[in-house]
Formats: C-alpha cells, structure tokens, sequence
C-alpha cells in the first residue's frame, strides 16, 4: 500500500480479484504463495496430479510426508495457512473441453501453469471464448518464457504458436533447474499482479525470453493474426469431438480390458499387469491396421502424454474404445495392490 501505483484502491482491487492458476507443478508452487501473500482475495488451483518424490526440488510448497497427496488439496491448505483471509478453491481434476468454459467464467485472470500443449491451447481457445487474458509460463532446461495473452482482444497463443502438431519435453523428461522454474513463475505472478492492478507495461504481444545459464534475457514482439478465428464451433471440434477420454487402473481391471502399453521397449519399471501388450508410440501408426477395432484398450506410458497421443492416434482411426490411464506408471504403480509387479 506504500508504492504509489498501488495505495488504498490497488489493494482493493487485488483483494476482488479472482485468479485460476492451472497446474499445482513447479510453476504453479511459485506463483502461488505470491498471489496469496499478495492478498489476492479469490484464487482457484486446478490439478488433477498428487506429489511425487522427484518433483519436490521444484515443487517447493510440499515435503516428503506429503508424498501421495493430492496436489491441490496441500496447496490450498498451505495458501490458507499463509493467508487466513482468502478463499481458495481447490479443483482436484485436469481441464477439459466439457469444464474448462464454465469454470473461467467464474475467474478475471487464467493463470497456465501446466507442461503440456494440448493443455495450453485449451486455455487459449477457452479464454478467447469466455474473454479472459491468461498469463503464459513455459520452462525447458535452463531458459523459460512468460507472455501474457488476449488481453483486451490483443494476440493470443496461436498469433505466436498457430498449431499443436508437435510434443515438447517437459521438465519430467528433460530435467530443468529448480531455481529456473521458480524465476519463470515469479515473473508469472508479477504480470498476473499488473493486469490486476492496470500498471505497468504488460507483457501482451511480446514474448519475453530467459536464459538463467547466461543470464541472457530477450523479448520478442508479436502481432495479432486476425486470420486465425477461435468460436464455439472451432472449439468443439478441437476439444469436445477429440477429448481423450480416461480410465482408472481399477475400472480397468473391473472391466477385463486389453492394457497397452506405448512407452519404448526396455522402459523401466517393468509393469506386471493382465492381458499387456507393448507397442511403442513410435510404431504404432505401422501396426494400427492390424489391429482389433472392437478390442477395448487402456493404454498407459510414463507420465500419460504418449499415452494421449497414442489414444489419438487409435480415435483418428476409428477406434472406440480406446482409454488412457492418467499418470501412466506413476499412477498404476501407485493404486497397484502387487507392488511385487515392479522392479
């Protein structure tokens, strides 16, 4: 309340505020003791993951005694015990196409916090639909990138990144700094905190680029492609028609269904499960036609992207019966009763 371009009425303004910030990973466990301590008076974590023990040098809100726990629930635990005077709404889910509209339009300010692009489009798109801004955190190895986007009709994530055909690693995959998250995050909270507060030069049309192993720091300016249109129809057909839909490991089991498992041969652990197949992501497409369109498959990786791309894959076929296990071997191995099956 001391600064001059806040005072009285700019905490008033934080404290109405509403803010979504998806993912409770490395990104969101940055932002969010920020937002909180800030006084931000409504904050949402959406987060379907729980804690895992490789996670914790990154993911600094949690402990090895919470390994287990469902990420969002510790995390709104946590924000309330920094500040007593928020409410904090805890989504212990991943979006979708079917929730993600409805639940932005309780929110001013979107935060992405996530590691995967299909999950950020869906933000975009969602946010352009519902005319939200949403504030854009991205981290690979030691460099990371923090936009901010439709903010106030100005570009938004396809104006920089038009299409989705390509997977990128993520910090589980290609490992990253723990301190580069954190300053990628940070920056996140910084321009949440400006579009709050109407200050400052908002990152909108720019891409600000940083490199914490030369402490190389760039922004790249960008403009709206009016030519890309995101409605209700393309909306639907991006991410209702071709949602991935998903199966527990105990559905699985109940209903007898074949397991396939996408990862590259000689992946560890080794999953001891009834009725697997092993078939790579990487030839799957060489071996789809000979498959059994009226076989029902739970398929399942490492983490759960490959996983999504194969069930993809299957559905472009025509395949219908095809699941992902979210969380793929962590998850498996984690509500498995024989944990003897791992090695």
């Amino acid at each position: 309340m001391q600064l001059s371009e806040v005072g009285k009425s700019g905490q008033q303004k934080l404290t109405s505020a509403k803010v979504l910030v998806i993912g409770a990973g490395g990104l969101g466990c940055a932002i969010l003791p920020y937002l909180a301590s800030s006084g931000i008076g409504n904050i949402g974590i959406m987060d379907g993951d729980t804690i895992g023990e490789s996670n914790l040098h990154r993911q600094i809100l949690y402990s090895k005694k919470n390994l287990g726990q469902s990420k969002v629930k510790f995390a709104k635990k946590h924000l309330e015990h920094l500040n007593s005077d928020i409410k904090v709404h805890a989504f212990n889910h991943y979006l979708s196409g079917k929730n993600a509209i409805k639940i932005f339009n309780d929110y001013d300010i979107i935060v992405d916090a996530t590691d995967n692009l299909p999950t950020r489009y869906l933000i975009n798109d969602a946010c352009i639909i519902a005319n939200k801004p949403f504030v854009y955190g991205s981290v690979y190895k030691f460099e990371g990138q923090v936009a901010v986007f439709n903010y106030k009709n100005g570009p938004t994530y396809r104006c920089l990144f038009e299409s989705n055909e390509t997977e990128v690693p993520n910090c589980e995959t290609s490992g990253v700094l723990g301190t580069t998250v954190g300053l990628i995050g940070m920056l996140q909270a910084n321009e949440t905190m400006k579009l709050i507060l109407e200050t400052g030069d908002m990152l909108s049309g720019k891409l600000l680029i940083y490199n914490t192993l030369n402490n190389s720091q760039s922004c790249i300016e960008f403009a709206k492609n009016d030519k890309i249109r995101v409605d209700e129809s393309f909306f639907s057909a991006v991410h209702l028609q071709t949602e991935i839909a998903e199966i527990s490991l105990v559905k699985a089991l109940e209903n007898k269904l074949v397991f396939l498992d996408v990862r590259e041969y000689g992946e560890l652990p080794k999953v001891d499960l009834p009725n697997t197949i092993q078939l790579p992501l990487s030839v799957i497409e060489k071996n789809i036609s000979g498959m059994d369109k009226d076989t029902s498959y739970a398929v399942f990786c490492q983490s759960g992207k490959r996983s999504r791309q194969a069930v993809k894959l299957f559905k472009e076929s025509e395949f219908k019966n095809v699941f992902n296990i979210n969380g793929g071997v962590k998850s498996i191995k984690k509500n498995n009763i024989n944990e003897t099956s791992f090695c």
